[in-house]
């Protein structure tokens, strides 16, 4: 099968510079490494949405849960997912807000309050999950904040780094006994391209904070290399469990996600739909092809080469262990 390559036709100069495109190459393996760049991995690729890669699955039985579940990404999964029979824990930040999601689609669902600035929410919930006494085949870390404009501070760190990572990594943590009792139980966590573009240093240990400096594009493309480092280590921690864990970069879509930019960020920057946009987060978490595949970073339905900091695994661990201390674990 032929090499593939991401397209961003139409894609505005200003995202483009906020934005850096993966080239997409294919590996099927069992342990970390980085891409093979001779073939691709399967018949699905940037135009392929959520329903074809779920299409003909028969995923009775299975236990997902995603964060963020209650619009773009987040509730196309879990329709999709629940429509195909699986049982669907869906999280959001209020009750509200995850009743209606759940409510909004068919299949069997369960919704869960989920804020990922608050440990103790966090625990909470994953709490009640444990409580369900059933294992997690996906626990899909969907949920997320980008190009926060000023400066927030969650448990002693900037937001964006609070949210899109530390949260998920104590909730990844807190749920991994119930993802090791799955059959197969697969991690899949987004990151995003953006971690393409320039990172001075990987991860700012020393101003996590925000202390010394602050803008909003560097710290979401930090939290986002972090998103993908947490999938590397995660991955190679598991090794001999039979739990996969892979990062997954969706596209650029217009979400809820641009919530934080200015109002002058228009549709013509975006290069899929959110049935597209939910395609390779829903291929990485249930479709059989990449099932044993592990350490990975996806786009486009297909294993990709991230930035080289992605596979410092020196970098990995000092996250993985600072991380530790910043959420207690």
């Amino acid at each position: 099968m032929a090499l593939t390559r991401r397209g961003f036709t139409g894609m505005s100069a200003g995202l483009l510079s906020m934005l850096a495109a993966p080239v997409a190459v294919a590996s099927r393996c069992r342990e970390p490494q980085v891409p093979d760049p001779r073939q691709t991995l399967g018949p699905f690729g940037p135009r392929s949405t959520a329903e074809e890669v779920a299409a003909g699955l028969d995923l009775s039985g299975k236990n997902i849960v995603i964060t963020g579940c209650n619009s773009g990404l987040g509730l196309e999964s879990m329709r999709v997912l629940a429509a195909r029979g699986a049982h669907v824990i869906g999280t959001a930040r209020s009750s509200e807000k995850a009743v209606q999601a759940c409510e909004s689609i068919a299949g069997e669902t369960t919704p869960m309050v989920l804020e990922l600035t608050d440990f103790d929410s966090i625990r909470s919930c994953a709490e009640t999950i444990r409580t369900l006494d059933v294992p997690i085949d996906v626990l899909m870390c969907n949920a997320g904040v980008m190009a926060v404009q000023e400066l927030r501070l969650y448990n002693g760190v900037e937001m964006q780094f609070a949210v899109n990572h530390l949260g998920h990594f104590l909730l990844v943590n807190e749920l991994l006994d119930s993802v090791k009792a799955a059959q197969a139980g697969r991690i899949v966590i987004l990151s995003s391209c953006a971690h393409h573009a320039e990172v001075p240093g990987g991860i700012d240990f020393d101003n996590l904070d925000g202390s010394k400096s602050y803008s909003p594009w560097p710290a979401y493309r930090r939290s986002k290399l972090a998103n993908g480092l947490h999938a590397m280590e995660l991955a190679r921690r598991l090794e001999g469990t039979g739990v996969t864990s892979n990062a997954v970069h969706p596209g650029v879509i217009k979400t809820n996600l641009w919530r934080q930019l200015p109002d002058e960020v228009s549709d013509e920057g975006m290069n899929k739909t959110v049935p597209e946009g939910a395609a390779t987060q829903c291929y990485v978490g249930v479709n059989p092809i990449p099932a044993e595949i592990t350490g990975q970073y996806f786009a486009d339905c297909n294993p990709v080469v991230a930035n080289p900091l992605m596979y410092d695994r020196t970098l990995a661990s000092r996250l993985w262990e600072v991380s530790e201390q910043l959420t207690a674990v």
